[in-house]
């Protein structure tokens, strides 16, 4: 998770109508919303001040240094006073990154003893974001507009959501997807156009021999190996469940050798996420469980049967809530059953193995048990169960001509009764706005059975990533009906075709 050390720009638009007394309280109202804004402690990223814009020069020379700077993330835009929006074209028409237009002004009052019409003059956003808005939906630019006060924390929140969002956009054109093997045969949902998700994503999705890593796995001294076996025993709960615990400990340092062997490979080639398949796992001795488990917990995307989509996906949630505090964790998920008794009603997601423990809740045990899947030795895998709390699952598909990416909000609850004979991590969820409606919708949609699943982001930042790549984004929530859900499907295939 080694990210740039992003910051925003904040870019205040005004003109010289009003003369050079105007524009220096425009200068000093921004530094201070800037400085504000930045000792609130609750923005992720810096927010830096740039000087005035007043004339077409100035603002196309400054969005082009924004291009330019690898540490931009995104530019934060405000009309302070009035700004003629034709000023604004040749900079906006050579911009690429994160937009956000602010709709604020300096004062949150109206000075009512003392308001005359040079303060409307120099306080008008009203008037100045109206004309600006205008020229950027003229040109068809995707932006973020926030609305309110700068100093409200509602407000402020918004700004922070939305650059965790600018990041995911900064982010997406960096990640490198290793495909260990192919997907999983006769699977349409995890196939999909990886030519096509580069140039809409900025994904490289590029396949390795599985005995490539699998030397690498090899390359691993003993030494090496033995001292993860002894982290992962300080560390976690060892469930024996009448096993030799020597025998035991054999098989974990098979996973603690694949971890290790994995991720140097991973850095020496420079990829933050990674596919497996269990149908190709050449000379590897276990299906990778407990070692994909770990590498999701320090920041790499991981999809299972070759899911290179889902891969991507969660790569690109672990990047948009890198530092976040409190966070409740980000991983791969796949819908399994039904409990589908009144009133009690839920998915119980898991997989073989490769769950992500950010989201464990309570003790994480290993366990060392069968797998009919891959045809190799026992695998160890880390057990537990899920937090509870709200959460969005997502799945990106392909359509065929285009992408489109599905939402749902999920309450994450736990079950009625423990699952003492069940070998994986679990999470159990109930979808927005119920069971019946969520899964119609779902299937509706068209959504895989692998999904990418965060507690720390909403719908709101996902669908506005889903904007800025261009690509449907459907939401299914506490507001869907599935007459409307399906007018709204087919409004998107003729919007997005």
């Amino acid at each position: 998770m080694e990210l740039k050390k992003y910051q925003f720009w904040f870019c205040t638009g005004s003109q010289d109508l009003y003369g050079d007394e105007c524009l220096a309280k425009v200068a000093q109202h921004s530094k201070q919303i800037v400085d504000k804004l930045n000792k609130s402690g609750m923005l992720p990223y810096e927010v830096v001040w740039k000087p005035t814009l007043i004339t077409n020069e100035l603002i196309r020379k400054t969005f082009n240094e924004a291009n330019a700077d690898e540490n931009c993330a995104g530019v934060i835009t405000w009309m302070h006073t009035f700004s003629p929006a034709k000023s604004w074209i040749l900079g906006l028409q050579e911009y690429r990154k994160p937009l956000m237009h602010l709709h604020t002004q300096f004062n949150e009052e109206l000075p009512y003893d003392s308001i005359d019409m040079d303060f409307m003059n120099e306080n008008q956003s009203a008037h100045g974001d109206r004309e600006y808005g205008h020229i950027v939906s003229r040109m068809r630019i995707e932006r973020k507009v926030v609305v309110g006060h700068w100093s409200d924390p509602v407000v402020v929140g918004k700004i922070a959501s939305w650059m965790r969002t600018a990041v995911g956009i900064m982010e997406s054109s960096h990640i490198r997807v290793m495909r260990v093997a192919d997907n999983m045969r006769n699977v349409a949902v995890t196939e999909g156009d990886k030519v096509e998700a580069q140039i809409k994503f900025g994904w490289e999705v590029d396949a390795y021999p599985v005995n490539e890593i699998a030397e690498s796995v090899a390359a691993v001294s003993q030494s090496d190996t033995n001292a993860l076996v002894d982290e992962y025993y300080d560390k976690y709960d060892i469930l024996l469940e009448g096993r030799d615990p020597e025998e035991f400990k054999k098989h974990v340092a098979v996973q603690a050798q694949i971890e290790l062997g994995f991720e140097r490979f991973l850095k020496e080639k420079n990829y933050q996420a990674i596919v497996t398949h269990f149908g190709d796992l050449g000379a590897l001795k276990q299906l990778p469980g407990l070692a994909i488990q770990r590498l999701m917990e320090k920041g790499y995307g991981f999809g299972a049967e070759g899911d290179w989509k889902v891969a991507a996906m969660v790569r690109l949630m672990k990047v948009m809530t890198a530092g976040m505090k409190d966070a409740k964790g980000t991983s791969m998920l796949e819908d399994y059953t039904y409990n589908l008794v009144k009133g009690k009603e839920g998915i119980l997601e898991a997989h073989m193995l490769e769950i992500c423990p950010s989201i464990a809740d309570g003790p994480i045990s290993i366990k060392c048990q069968p797998l009919s899947m891959g045809d190799r030795e026992d695998p160890a895998r880390l057990v537990f169960t899920s937090k509870e709390g709200h959460g969005i699952a997502t799945s990106l598909i392909d359509l065929g001509n285009r992408f489109r990416l599905i939402i749902n909000d999920v309450e994450c609850k736990k079950t009625e009764k423990p699952m003492p004979k069940l070998p994986t991590a679990t999470n159990f969820w109930t979808p927005e706005p119920d069971i019946y409606t969520g899964a119609e919708a779902w299937i509706l949609a068209g959504g895989a059975h692998h999904t990418a699943f965060t507690y720390d982001l909403t719908a709101e930042q996902m669908g506005d990533w889903a904007a800025a790549m261009g690509i449907e984004a459907v939401y299914i929530d506490k507001d869907t009906k599935i007459r409307d859900f399906k007018r709204d499907l087919m409004l998107g295939e003729v919007f997005y075709r």
